[in-house]
């Protein structure tokens, strides 16, 4: 029988990487890191215009009610500022009046 080179008990398994295993593993993750720090702030910067855009909103809806108050219930031509009358303002509709029978 032969004889064996290595003792019965030891452990052949590396204790750690190597120094290029680790420093590759390491570039790795810290990418991922950064890549979720941009996520963040571009989350910030979505959330920040978001609640830009709906203060920009309740500011179109006031203008418009004033404007409603002020031209009544008609279409304004954002990019001229023509208003467009409504024909039937104080008029009803046809339709209605036809109804016979009811």
């Amino acid at each position: 029988m032969a004889k064996r080179k290595t003792p019965k008990g030891q452990d052949l398994r590396p204790k750690s990487l190597s120094k290029d295993e680790l420093s590759k593993l390491q570039n790795v993750v810290k990418a991922i890191n950064e890549a979720q720090m941009q996520i963040g702030t571009l989350e910030m910067q979505k959330h920040s215009m978001l609640r830009d855009i709906s203060q920009l909103q309740d500011m179109v809806g006031n203008i418009q009610q004033e404007f409603q108050e002020k031209y009544g219930d008609h279409d304004i031509n954002i990019m001229d500022g023509t208003i467009k009358y409504n024909d039937n303002d104080n008029k009803t509709d046809k339709k209605d009046n036809d109804r016979e029978g009811l």
